[in-house]
């Protein structure tokens, strides 16, 4: 009995440590990041957070595309294709003078001799080189934003995520929250994909939490807002954009706090509405449907944004609240 008692104290302490270690690490990698972007912002008199925005924006397109490759570790995750980096026809170069000779665009940003795109400095300050052509004002940045991705999304998205890096002064903002309280009585199960015929045949783009008119309806992730208002399906409802291209949707609610106005930051456990039965009309339509939140999540890739089960984000967000209120 002894020995289990030991064993089972030994896995524990392990399970702490792997944990701990993990923390540690992923802390270790936000503070290489910030001082890289704080350090080419010295250089170049681009803003950090736009850098540090840019950035986030290109790991998230790279976690769901085919067509990038994958590089999980990188401290920096900004792309380039190799044709564009070294120009056409030349593109294995690492030779500056070569690069341009070719018409690439990448840079020697550490003065190593080299224009690599694994080098993080050199990823920096070729992207910092290209945000900086017309000037470091926000005008100017999102301008070249637009003439380097040409896509008003992908301009729109980095923006936002530099208006969150700028607000918090940091760059380490993960956790999430349930939507509704835990204490709260609620129900739901997944329901993505369901049939629905109101306003057209359709399916069901998010799940269904049942619970009582007047419940608060919490931001379940640092982000912004990005709509507010009525919708004929989904009634009063909120847009929220988190800082990995993913779209929380809440929908059916009774009513806006007071507080929450469009392009706010707000952040994990924030009140933004109440639970009510708002939708499947013109505005003020109600009582259609028994008191829900509707929540869904959609996710952005760069070229497109889609629709995904929410469920398994939401059982875990529970549970781990769950977890931190035991303790």
């Amino acid at each position: 009995m002894l020995r289990k008692i030991s064993l089972l104290l030994l896995i524990c302490f392990l399970l702490h440590q792997n944990i701990a270690y993990g923390e540690d690490n992923q802390q270790s990698i936000y503070d290489k990041r910030m001082a890289l972007y704080k350090e080419t912002e010295q250089s170049s008199g681009v803003p950090w957070y736009y850098l540090a925005a840019m950035d986030q924006y290109e790991r998230n397109i790279r976690s769901v595309r085919k067509d990038i490759p994958k590089k999980p570790d990188a401290i920096i995750s900004l792309y380039f294709k190799p044709e564009v980096w070294a120009g056409p026809s030349n593109s294995s170069d690492t030779l500056p003078h070569a690069i341009s000779l070719f018409g690439g665009i990448g840079l020697d940003g550490d003065k190593d001799g080299f224009a690599n795109t694994n080098n993080d400095r050199d990823l920096l300050h070729t992207a910092a080189t290209i945000l900086k052509k017309q000037g470091t004002s926000e005008d100017h940045i999102k301008i070249m934003l637009w003439e380097y991705y040409r896509r008003a999304k992908t301009v729109e998205l980095i923006t936002e995520y530099a208006q969150i890096y700028r607000h918090y002064g940091r760059i380490n903002l993960e956790g999430n929250a349930f939507p509704l309280p835990i204490h709260s009585d609620h129900s739901y199960r997944s329901t993505f994909g369901a049939g629905r015929s109101f306003g057209g045949r359709r399916i069901h783009e998010g799940t269904d939490i049942f619970a009582r008119y007047g419940v608060p309806v919490r931001s379940t992730c640092y982000g912004i807002i990005e709509t507010k208002g009525w919708n004929r399906l989904g009634g009063w409802r909120i847009g929220i954009r988190d800082l990995h291209n993913n779209y929380h949707y809440y929908a059916h609610l009774g009513g806006f706090s007071k507080e929450i106005q469009l392009g706010q930051i707000v952040e994990p456990g924030k009140v933004i509405g109440f639970v009510g039965s708002t939708g499947y009309g013109p505005p003020g339509t109600a009582g259609k449907f028994p008191p829900h939140l509707h929540f869904g999540m959609y996710k952005d890739n760069g070229y497109t944004e889609w629709a995904f089960d929410p469920y398994m984000h939401l059982s875990l967000w529970e549970r781990k609240e769950r977890a931190n209120v035991k303790r």
